[in-house]
């Protein structure tokens, strides 16, 4: 697929669909929840559509209004009326992980597996503990997926995650320990990366209704949470917010031809923490502006060119490392991304392969343990290579809207989380894409 050459600054606003992490959240929280959840604001993509999908298929009942984005869902009390299914997860790491913290607290058997990438995908991390009957049918990767859950409800009591791998795996916890048979005593070990994604979970869960008591550990930087057993989640209307990491690329796109966009529906007060990934690209050199309508909602605004590289710590806004990359290559001087060793394990290695297609188009990048380095060079057209990792289509997409004769491949990976991104960019740009 090619990207129009844009020739001159883009402004506009938008308002992206709902956030992918957001809806997954939601979804599990109200099929777990007494009671009937309505769900607005719901993001239609690969990664929702598989969440949805595995509880209708353990027989709750869902209505989904696309038109709408809205969503209507009778929840299960904590038992799924079908207590037992094989469920493919496409490769979205929220879903199986979430899924399987889920069911294991329930009474059944199921199988989850997924895309051969997601059998790359550790899960190690969350399937020990609690009692938990979970095993990996993964002989070469053993602590990954598919994986078998012989489910008999979770015992709960104290224990411990890694901190270090994937925000994922605590999200899931927590939202299962509700549903335990003791309290919950949840400390991390080591530091906590993707932090705000761990605070969303903990807002969606009070939201629906189960309390978290949240404080420091012994250790510095320990978190630990406890979560009183005999809770349960309650159905309630929810409205999700639009997807931050999706705002992101219409911010760089600003910041890098130097013109303005608006992303209507987010504010300083959401709960995703990708927002701050403005705030990278102020202390690069653009404009950011937080605003509110008449009627009360919030935008963001970024305006003129992001001109200078800088050394940043992207461990809480992983998700956008990509994002500042397309940014980082018309930017003076280096830009030194660190803290984001996890990185690695996501839809694709997003470290090395990251790097793989900066020198591609002509630039020089350093790979690192926890990250990367950016050197911007004169560009060159060339086929990019996107690994069937959606932030890397959307990425390089802003790359190829200024460097001429790019060719992204795969676009349709972007169906993950955003079906119809390259539609919207090419509404902004002023010309739509052309799909070869």
């Amino acid at each position: 697929m090619s990207v129009p050459i844009v020739q001159c600054p883009i402004e506009g606003n938008i308002r992206v669909p709902g956030s992918k992490s957001l809806t997954n959240r939601a979804v599990l929280c109200a099929a777990m929840a007494r009671g009937r959840s309505v769900l607005t604001g719901v993001l239609d993509s690969e990664d929702t559509q598989v969440m949805v999908d595995a509880w209708k298929q353990l027989g709750l009942r869902i209505d989904w209004d696309r038109d709408r984005s809205e969503l209507v869902l009778e929840g299960c009390g904590g038992q799924p009326p079908i207590n037992q299914g094989s469920l493919f997860i496409a490769n979205s790491g929220t879903s199986i992980r979430f899924l399987t913290a889920a069911l294991a607290a329930t009474e059944g058997k199921y199988l989850l597996d997924g895309v051969p990438r997601m059998r790359e995908r550790p899960i190690g991390d969350l399937i020990r503990g609690w009692g938990a009957d979970v095993v990996s049918q993964n002989p070469s990767n053993p602590e990954c997926p598919p994986v078998l859950l012989h489910a008999h409800g979770l015992r709960g009591g104290a224990s411990t995650v890694r901190g270090d791998v994937s925000s994922q795996f605590l999200s899931g916890m927590l939202m299962a320990a509700p549903y335990c048979q003791e309290d919950v005593h949840l400390a991390v070990e080591g530091a906590l990366v993707s932090k705000p994604y761990v605070d969303m979970t903990l807002a969606v869960m009070e939201r629906f209704g189960v309390q978290v008591l949240r404080q420091l550990g012994p250790k510095e930087a320990e978190h630990v949470y406890q979560i009183a057993s005999g809770q349960s989640y309650q159905g309630i209307h929810y409205a999700i917010e639009p997807d931050a990491s999706a705002a992101s690329y219409f911010w760089a796109a600003a910041a890098i031809t130097g013109g303005r966009v608006r992303v209507e529906g987010l504010g300083l007060d959401a709960l995703q923490g990708d927002v701050a990934f403005v705030k990278v690209l102020e202390k690069m050199g653009s404009k950011v502006v937080f605003g509110q309508e008449s009627n009360g909602e919030a935008w963001i605004e970024v305006s003129g060119r992001a001109s200078h590289g800088i050394d940043i710590d992207m461990s809480d806004i992983s998700d956008t490392v990509q994002t500042l990359a397309a940014v980082a290559l018309f930017a003076q001087g280096p830009t030194r991304v660190r803290g984001v060793a996890h990185n690695r394990h996501k839809e694709t290695d997003r470290i090395g392969d990251l790097v793989q297609e900066i020198r591609g188009l002509g630039a020089e990048a350093q790979e690192h343990d926890d990250g990367l380095t950016i050197y911007p060079r004169e560009l060159r057209g060339c086929e990019i290579q996107t690994y069937r990792d959606h932030r890397m289509a959307m990425s390089f997409a802003l790359v190829a809207m200024k460097v001429p004769d790019c060719l992204v491949l795969d676009p349709r990976c972007t169906e993950k989380t955003y079906p119809r991104y390259f539609e919207d960019l090419g509404r902004m740009i002023g010309s739509p894409p052309k799909y070869l």
